[in-house]
């Protein structure tokens, strides 16, 4: 089996900020229906920390939970404990990560994408997106969208795609 593509859905602070207290710390409307689109009919990877927080698998998309916890079961979802039985359980051509800040550290030197919203705003948080050497992707998406309505902070959706992988 080809293993899948590794997308990352990640929405971050200025301060590198992603969560606090295993949840999120803005109300963005617009980046909502972004994740969804984005991971609809996919399988999505989050650690169990991010699972517990959302409190339920999401519709039309399978949850996969990585943790070290063996004895953890989560009703719908199926359970992982490694990078490997993460790879296996996938059974797709694409995996969404979507969190949280171990699970992002532990995929993003597989990554082939990354779907980044970065939010113009610096709160305190406990869980933060690692940093990386953006020079290794190419950003293939730009889209700026300013503070006003359901979304709270002003933001930029930035795609990102592995340069080494990046065929023109």
């Amino acid at each position: 089996m080809v293993a899948p593509k590794i997308s990352l859905v990640v929405a971050v602070a200025r301060n590198g900020v992603i969560g606090r207290d295993n949840g999120l710390i803005w109300h963005l409307s617009s980046d909502l229906k972004r994740f969804k689109a984005l991971t609809m009919g996919k399988p999505m990877l989050m650690g169990r920390k991010t699972f517990e927080a959302i409190g339920r698998p999401l519709p039309g998309r399978r949850s996969l939970v990585l943790t070290r916890d063996r004895n953890f079961q989560a009703e719908g979802a199926e359970v992982v404990h490694d990078w490997e039985e993460t790879l296996s359980a996938a059974r797709s051509d694409d995996l969404m990560v979507v969190g949280g800040g171990e699970i992002y550290a532990l995929a993003l030197p597989h990554a082939d994408r990354i779907h980044l919203t970065e939010v113009d705003s610096a709160p305190e948080g406990d869980a933060h997106f690692p940093v990386f050497d953006r020079s290794t992707f190419r950003e293939i998406l730009r889209e700026a969208h300013p503070a006003g309505g359901k979304d709270e902070h002003a933001f930029v959706f930035i795609d990102l795609e592995r340069a080494a992988r990046f065929h023109p």
